[in-house]
C-alpha cells in the first residue's frame, strides 16, 4: 500500500510517499480502507521532531520511519475473528496511528465508530482529536455551564471551530479571537463576539471584558495578561503553540501552575487521549446537529507535502484533510 513516511526530521520536504506492507488485522482488529485523514499538530510535531523530548519515543537522531496521521474515516475492509460490531463495507471514523496511508488497523474496542450518515468522509476525518480536545477542556475540566463567558483564542482553527460549537451547546456565551477574514465563519458557528487580533488584543490593559474560561489555542499572550482578563474563579486552558525546541509548551504549563498557586483562578492542562466513549459523545453532538465539521482544504495523499505546508502557514479556517 501507499503511505506517507519520513526518515529525517524537518519541514514538509522530508515527507515521502512510499510502498509499505498492508497491515494484517489481528483477532480483535478492524482493517480500514482509509478514505480521508486529517492534518493536525501531532503530525507537525512528529515531522519536525520537536520538542526534542519527543524524540525519546520517535527516534533520537532520526525518526523510526513510522507512518504519519491519526484522525481518519473510511470503510471496513476486513475484521478479525473476535470482532462482531463491525463488518466489511461499514463506513467508519476514528483515530489510529498511521492514518496517512491506504489502510490502517484499529482495535474494535478502540476509538472507532460508524460514520454519521450526514457527513462526507472528509468531514468525518476532520472531527475526532479536535472535537475531543475541545470537549475535554470545556465540559470536563472547565465545567462550562449556561451563562458562562468563554473566550476561544485561535477560534478559526481545527480545535477552535469545534470549541465554539461545544461551548454554545453547553449554554455559554462565546467570544472568538481570529482574523477579520474569518469573522463570518465563527459567527456562523455560534460566536456572539469576535475580536480581530490584528487590530486589538483581548488582554489589552484597558479592556473591561472578563471571561470565565479562556481556551488558548495559540499561546501568544503572557500568562499574567490572560489571568488579568479572567473572572476571580476563572479557568485558563492552554492548548497552545509549539513552544520551545527542548520541552515545547512544558515551560508555559509549569509557569501556569505557579501562577495558580497564588490565585483563585484555575490553570488546567491535560492530554486529549481519544477513547470510544469520548468519540461517542462527539458523535452524539454531530447527530444532534450541535457540531458541524469545518474543512478548510483537501489534498490528495500524493500532495501531503503541500498539505503540511498549508498547515504551517498557521491560518487554516478549520481542518486540512488528506484524501486517500
Amino acid at each position: 500500500m501507499k503511505a506517507i513516511r519520513h526518515h529525517a526530521y524537518g519541514g514538509p520536504d522530508v515527507l515521502e510517499l512510499e510502498d509499505v506492507p498492508t497491515p494484517e488485522p489481528g483477532d480483535e482488529d478492524v482493517l480500514i480502507r482509509v478514505r480521508a485523514a486529517a492534518v493536525g499538530p501531532g503530525e507537525w510535531h512528529l515531522m519536525h521532531g520537536m520538542p526534542y523530548v519527543l524524540r525519546a519515543m520517535s527516534g533520537l537522531s532520526r525518526p523510526k520511519g513510522s507512518i504519519l496521521g491519526t484522525d481518519f474515516s473510511g470503510q471496513v475492509e476486513a475484521v478479525g475473528r473476535a470482532v462482531t460490531a463491525f463488518r466489511p463495507g461499514d463506513e467508519v471514523f476514528g483515530c489510529a496511528g498511521g492514518a496517512f496511508a491506504e489502510y490502517v488497523t484499529v482495535r474494535h474496542d478502540g476509538p472507532l465508530l460508524p460514520k454519521p450518515a450526514g457527513l462526507t468522509f472528509e468531514q468525518a476525518a476532520a472531527v475526532p482529536t479536535s472535537a475531543i480536545t475541545a470537549l475535554l477542556g470545556l465540559r470536563d475540566h472547565a465545567r462550562v455551564a449556561p451563562g458562562r463567558h468563554v473566550l476561544v483564542n485561535g477560534a478559526s482553527g481545527g480545535i477552535g471551530t469545534m470549541a465554539i460549537q461545544i461551548a454554545r451547546s453547553l449554554g455559554a456565551e462565546v467570544t472568538a479571537v481570529c482574523r477579520s477574514a474569518n469573522e463570518d465563519l465563527v459567527r456562523g458557528l455560534g460566536a456572539a463576539h469576535v475580536i480581530d487580533y490584528t487590530r486589538e488584543s483581548f488582554t489589552s490593559p484597558g479592556t473591561t471584558a472578563r471571561y470565565d474560561v479562556i481556551l488558548d489555542n495559540v499561546g501568544n499572550h503572557p500568562l499574567s495578561a490572560c489571568r488579568r482578563v479572567l473572572t476571580d474563579r476563572g479557568t485558563l486552558i492552554p492548548n497552545s503553540g509549539k513552544g520551545g525546541r527542548l520541552l515545547g509548551p512544558m515551560n508555559r504549563i509549569l509557569a501556569g501552575h505557579l501562577h495558580a498557586i497564588f490565585s483563585r483562578r484555575r490553570f488546567v492542562n491535560y492530554v486529549a487521549r481519544p477513547t470510544k466513549d469520548l468519540l461517542t459523545d462527539v458523535r452524539d453532538l454531530l447527530e444532534e446537529g450541535a457540531l458541524t465539521p469545518v474543512v478548510d482544504r483537501t489534498y490528495a495523499l500524493t500532495d501531503a507535502r503541500e498539505a503540511m505546508r498549508h498547515f504551517e502557514t498557521g491560518h487554516p479556517a478549520g481542518k486540512i484533510v488528506v484524501t486517500v
